[in-house]
């Protein structure tokens, strides 16, 4: 059974009577040395390593988001150019025929 907090000293901080206790750890710690972090107590070595946890699980699925805007980026100019080049293959033959650069010249 542990003693009451009132007897508990900080850990980093020996002369510093405890105010909380790390839910995540079990430490004792005082007011200086802990910080709340979603609605409960927590010190600083135990944030770090959550925090952490939280960035790594992000990080795993950002090389998607990084392949993802490129390829999209490729795909829209293919598809532009795809289209542009449709569009002058329509043209009709008669159109290259000359008539009109002749016309320009005199």
């Amino acid at each position: 059974m542990t003693p009451a907090l009132t007897l508990q000293r900080c850990i980093h901080h020996p002369g510093r009577e405890a105010a909380a206790r790390c839910p995540e750890c079990g430490r004792f710690f005082c007011r200086e040395c802990i910080t709340e972090h979603e609605d409960r107590v927590i010190c600083a070595d135990c944030l770090k390593r959550i925090s952490r946890a939280g960035q790594k699980r992000r990080d795993r699925f950002a090389w998607f988001g990084r392949m993802l805007w490129p390829s999209l980026g490729l795909l829209l100019a293919w598809f532009f150019f795809y289209e542009i080049g449709r569009g002058l293959a329509a043209i009709p033959s008669s159109f290259h025929s000359g008539t009109l650069w002749r016309l320009q010249q005199q």
